[in-house]
């Protein structure tokens, strides 16, 4: 695309929408630009949730911190996975170095990328552009020969059929991977956390934590954590002792069962319990059982006044070293660090 009418298309979407509630940013840099690359049956839930931070970010600093580009292949309208057509701004000439490139796809990740598609995404990456996916997009960008060696993810529901397609890479179970200026997510509100995540590193926590809370999202997301939580993999594993076991964690998180009490009350064996949890959930029940009470540990700084003892006895740590112990390990701060002290 010639330079004129490419400045224009981007001219066009740095918005700066007018709200309520402002957080003046003293020293703002160039505004920042990422592309949408929107592939046929892209979900609509994930793309939108990664759009809408960077608007808020502009609205709340009255600045045009980010532009965006929404794009297609031709540059026509895309169908999502909703059965929506979403209008692009431009097709894929518009593309120049300086925009970071998202591909959005959904069910279909690994195959519906065009080879004009993938040509095109090779030669941003050639020639000095950041990709990333979201949603399933890590698929096209595996076609496309981006990944090797490299940390990545995508929604969970697709990665089997990922693996299969691509038996040479892994991508791990986070909902956010970065590694380098590669980013991915698995999609859904998890496209969110990343986009916060770049937000943070831009312009400081502080402003990144008032974008989340207008997104009412968590104030302090954790964009490694796990997609899926235990119960959620024990439901699709469908074993309904591994469910009473899990339910009864949770259940009893102030004042921890022993392993052997949880068996008893699933009616198994300790061995079976913990046969169990590695088939299922590739961990000791007793890694399961710590991380509920450390997530929970995790909310509670994030949304509570309680104090760090308070919520050691909240999520049943017989002592403050103990949790933090565990907390470092698992989240790599203590809780004194999440909270902002020495």
């Amino acid at each position: 695309m010639p330079e004129k009418p490419r400045a224009a298309a981007r001219n066009r979407l740095a918005l700066i929408p007018e709200g309520a509630f402002s957080y003046p940013i003293d020293r703002p840099g160039p505004t920042r630009w990422f592309g949408f690359l929107l592939l046929p049956e892209f979900t609509l839930l994930a793309f939108s949730s990664a759009i809408d931070p960077l608007r808020i970010a502009n609205q709340l600093a009255g600045k045009p911190l980010y532009g965006w580009l929404v794009l297609s292949e031709d540059g026509q309208p895309v169908p999502a996975s909703a059965g929506l057509e979403i209008s692009a701004q431009a097709g894929l000439e518009a593309l120049d170095p300086g925009v970071h490139l998202f591909v959005c796809s959904g069910n279909r990740g690994t195959e519906v990328a065009t080879d004009r598609a993938l040509a095109a995404i090779r030669k941003h990456s050639r020639f000095g552009g950041a990709v990333g996916g979201i949603c399933t997009g890590a698929a096209t960008l595996a076609r496309a020969g981006l990944l090797d060696g490299k940390r990545f993810t995508l929604h969970w529901e697709n990665q089997p059929g990922f693996t299969e397609a691509f038996p040479d890479l892994e991508p791990s179970s986070t909902r956010v991977e970065r590694d380098g200026t590669l980013l991915t997510c698995g999609g859904g509100s998890a496209a969110t956390d990343m986009m916060v995540d770049i937000i943070a590193a831009d312009y400081g926590r502080d402003f990144a934590i008032a974008v989340a809370d207008m997104c009412l999202n968590a104030p302090a997301p954790a964009p490694d954590r796990e997609q899926r939580s235990s119960i959620a993999k024990a439901i699709s594993s469908r074993n309904a002792r591994l469910l009473h076991v899990l339910r009864s964690m949770y259940a009893h998180i102030e004042e921890p069962l022993t392993l052997d009490g949880l068996a008893e009350n699933a009616g198994i064996s300790r061995r079976q319990l913990e046969r169990l949890f590695r088939l299922f959930l590739k961990e000791s029940p007793a890694t399961t059982y710590r991380n509920i009470r450390l997530d929970r540990a995790h909310s509670l700084l994030a949304e509570t006044d309680m104090s760090v003892m308070e919520i050691a006895l909240a999520t049943g740590f017989s002592d403050v070293a103990l949790l933090a112990r565990h907390y470092k390990a698992r989240f790599g701060q203590t809780p004194y660090g999440k909270r902002g002290k020495k």
